[in-house]
């Protein structure tokens, strides 16, 4: 059977029914873009006051009870070091001890980053440096490390995406080394360069060259041919060719590259400074662990956390400039 388009379209609505109203459509839609609307920072404003509350409350020691206790036991638990006599004469937890018991509250961090912070810039001994110079010293070898692979991954990179056939004779290579965790390099790092310092930075390297050089290399390699036709076409030279056509065509795939490398260096530099026992973020975790300062540990993971986020910050506003959108 053949329907007539022109008078379906056309035909009246049932008794009952109601037709909908022109624009409902898009009345819904803009009820619901309302509805999804929000502000995102209150969210996790929230949020974070629910974890601090539900940490302080998990983590909160109850007060010392004396009762039920002789004074015999009262005077050998002060012995032992478990409780101390307090200003009114009465007893009460030792807190030195109370660091090394279960997992410390958010009052207790946020004390030890007040001390912390307060001798950001002060040097007490050759091992004794400021948060301040340990986080100068973590994005020191951070960056040359991270540095010096992207610039060595870019350069492999390109000569590999140019080529098929080097492409394909080094990529069985490449994939083989990328899995390899950076750490299981230091070992024969540090027994070639014999210096903890570039032995780091090396470790860096390794952990950030391997997905930016196989990123490159296909980004290259999947670069349109009409681009290097008309390079070819107005004979530009092997720089400019470069410069000018193959890296900003590829750019969106190398700034892909380039961030996953950049968390993967990230990641390695903390494990480094702790089995090296070079100054930095990861050597002040490992320090606070060895005095039994939990509250310590939590302050330096923190700390590396807050690092991550500015450098990762600024990467992405770095990668911006020089990424496009077709």
């Amino acid at each position: 059977m053949v329907v007539d388009t022109a008078t379906a379209s056309h035909r009246p609505v049932p008794v009952g029914a109601t037709a909908p109203a022109k624009g409902a459509g898009k009345t819904r839609g803009a009820t619901m873009g309302r509805q999804a609307k929000g502000n995102p920072w209150l969210i996790s404003l929230f949020c974070l006051a629910v974890f601090l509350l539900a940490w302080h409350f998990l983590t909160l020691q109850p007060t010392f009870d004396p009762r039920g206790l002789t004074e015999e036991q009262l005077r050998l638990m002060e012995f032992n070091g478990d409780i101390v006599r307090t200003a009114s004469g009465s007893y009460d937890w030792n807190p030195e001890k109370q660091k090394v018991k279960g997992v410390p509250g958010p009052l207790a961090v946020l004390e030890k980053a007040r001390e912390e912070l307060g001798e950001a810039f002060v040097k007490k001994g050759t091992n004794d440096h400021g948060i301040a110079y340990l986080v100068l010293y973590t994005v020191s070898r951070f960056a040359g490390g991270f540095l010096a692979a992207s610039v060595v991954a870019i350069m492999l990179g390109v000569i590999l995406g140019l080529n098929r056939v080097l492409f394909r004779a080094f990529n069985p290579f490449i994939q083989i080394l990328k899995p390899i965790s950076p750490l299981a390099w230091m070992p024969l790092l540090l027994y070639t360069v014999k210096d903890p310092k570039w032995t780091a930075v090396l470790v860096v390297f390794m952990a950030a060259i391997w997905p930016t050089l196989a990123t490159t290399a296909f980004g290259v390699s999947s670069l349109r041919k009409d681009y290097l036709h008309v390079a070819a076409i107005l004979q530009l030279s092997w720089y400019k060719r470069l410069f000018k056509v193959i890296l900003p065509g590829a750019a969106p795939t190398i700034v892909n590259g380039l961030r996953i490398s950049f968390g993967s260096a990230l990641v390695a530099v903390v494990p480094a400074e702790m089995l090296l026992g070079e100054l930095g973020v990861g050597y002040l975790s490992w320090i606070e662990w060895n005095n039994l300062d939990i509250a310590g540990v939590i302050f330096a993971i923190l700390v590396v956390g807050v690092v991550g986020v500015i450098l990762d910050s600024g990467f992405n506003r770095l990668a911006g400039l020089v990424t496009y959108q077709e």
